[in-house]
């Protein structure tokens, strides 16, 4: 459908909008990858409690809206080993990078934080080589 990119807009906007609300009220960053490496690690278990709920919003509210409206179509790959192994690389350099795309690509790029831009220039540059290489020479997905 022609107005799909409506669904990305709102997203995005609510993304930024947890973002902004994220960074008034505790002062933080809100960056999905340091939120859950605090859990991993035990860094964050004066905050465990405010941390799991952030992620039971990221993971439940797209879960309920998809039993809701009836998921949506996807290209992704049906091979289970790609998409483990593309998950433990994103997990891999999220810690490399020391955050994710919520912490470098929203929060550091409206802070006009160099590192973030330089992150996130660097994540997506990846993101479409591994694309290119992957699907287009390998055709592996």
């Amino acid at each position: 459908m022609q107005t799909d990119w409506i669904w990305g807009l709102v997203g995005g906007g609510l993304i930024g909008t947890a973002a902004a609300i994220f960074l008034l009220i505790n002062g933080r960053i809100m960056g999905a990858s340091g939120i859950i490496g605090g859990l991993v690690d035990g860094s964050g278990r004066d905050s465990s409690a405010e941390r799991i709920a952030l992620l039971a919003g990221l993971v439940g509210v797209p879960a309920l809206l998809a039993l809701i409206m009836g998921g949506a179509a996807t290209h992704l790959t049906s091979n289970i080993w790609v998409i483990i192994a593309g998950g433990l690389l994103v997990g891999l350099g999220t810690r490399i990078a020391n955050g994710c795309t919520s912490g470098h690509g929203v929060c550091g790029i409206s802070r006009l934080s160099l590192r973030g831009i330089v992150a996130t220039v660097f994540y997506i540059g990846a993101g479409g080589l591994t694309v290119v290489i992957f699907k287009h020479i390998l055709g592996v997905i």
